[in-house]
C-alpha cells in the first residue's frame, strides 16, 4: 500500500527515505508508522482497507542525517555560508 510520509524513516533495507516521498509498506508497518505519525493522513482518504482513518497527535520530528549515512555526508553542503563567529 503505497503511503506519503510525515517524517524521516529508514526502510527495511537501511535506506532513509525524507518527508514528503510515497512509499510502498505492508499493513503491519503501516500501523506501526501511523502510531509513530510518520505517515500522512489526509481527512478525506482513509489509510487502511477497512476504510478507517485515524487521528495522531503529531511527535517531534527528529531532525538530521539517518542511521548509515557517510560522515562526509553529513553538515552544510559546499554553498553554505560560512559560520557567524563574529560575537564570540
Amino acid at each position: 500500500m503505497q503511503v506519503r510520509l510525515s517524517a524521516y524513516w529508514t526502510d527495511p533495507d537501511g535506506t532513509v527515505r525524507s518527508p514528503g516521498e510515497t512509499v510502498d509498506v505492508d499493513a503491519v508497518t503501516l500501523a506501526r508508522m501511523e502510531e509513530q505519525g510518520m505517515v500522512e493522513n489526509p481527512d478525506s482518504k482513509p489509510t487502511s482497507d477497512a476504510g478507517t482513518t485515524t487521528t495522531t497527535t503529531p511527535k517531534p520530528q527528529k531532525i538530521g542525517p539517518g542511521p548509515g549515512t557517510p560522515p562526509d555526508q553529513i553538515g552544510p553542503g559546499p554553498g553554505a555560508p560560512p559560520a557567524d563567529d563574529s560575537g564570540k
